[in-house]
């Protein structure tokens, strides 16, 4: 792959990466038409099975991709320089299908109705996620999404960091059974994945 190439695919996989980072925030939050807590379109137990599905294939994807067992054997296959393009690129599509295909559970954990606990919450909702992103310029926020390797790549050798371990927004006014099932799955996705492993 040439070095232009190998860049412009690194641009293309952060532009999606980015993308799907701003639609994670709505959908999480409920503040695009198809969100979260969207009302139920099938039943409890076809939702719940399809969910784990979705789930899971964004769990082994993330955790399998990451170990160094797996990036030994993949870069024979893709270009190391765009290794970390390709790891982003894949957890990009694979958030994208769970956005598309998820089946929203229906009832409730809580819901706040007081405006002032509401706020509260929301501005813990957008804490969270600003955490996330601002966790990512602390460490290296282009080397981790994959940028700085292909644009190193367009001039010298290029070096690897580890990747910092992601949270996410959690706190909203209003939590459903749904919300909880997959806070607790990116808990265990975060729990499982290699402390070693490097960004690269």
């Amino acid at each position: 792959m040439g070095r232009i190439v190998a860049f412009a695919y690194g641009l293309v996989s952060y532009a999606i990466f980015f993308a799907t980072f701003l639609y994670a925030v709505g959908f999480v939050g409920n503040f695009v038409p198809q969100g979260m807590d969207a009302p139920p379109v099938s039943p409890l137990g076809t939702s719940l099975l399809i969910n784990l599905g979705l789930l899971g294939l964004f769990a082994l994807q993330h955790s399998v991709m990451a170990r160094p067992a797996f990036k030994r054997v993949w870069t024979r296959v893709v270009p190391e320089p765009v290794e970390r393009s390709t790891y982003v690129l894949a957890s990009s599509l694979a958030l994208i299908v769970l956005f598309w295909q998820w089946r929203p559970l229906g009832g409730v954990v809580w819901d706040i109705q007081s405006p002032a606990g509401r706020a509260a919450m929301y501005a813990a909702f957008a804490f969270g996620w600003g955490l996330v992103l601002v966790t990512t310029f602390l460490i290296n926020h282009f080397d981790l999404f994959g940028l700085r390797q292909v644009w190193l790549h367009l001039q010298s050798p290029w070096r690897r960091l580890q990747r910092p371990p992601m949270s996410g927004g959690w706190m909203i006014s209003a939590h459903s059974a749904g919300r909880s099932a997959k806070a607790t799955a990116r808990l265990s996705v975060s729990l499982a994945a290699p402390s070693s492993s490097k960004a690269t």
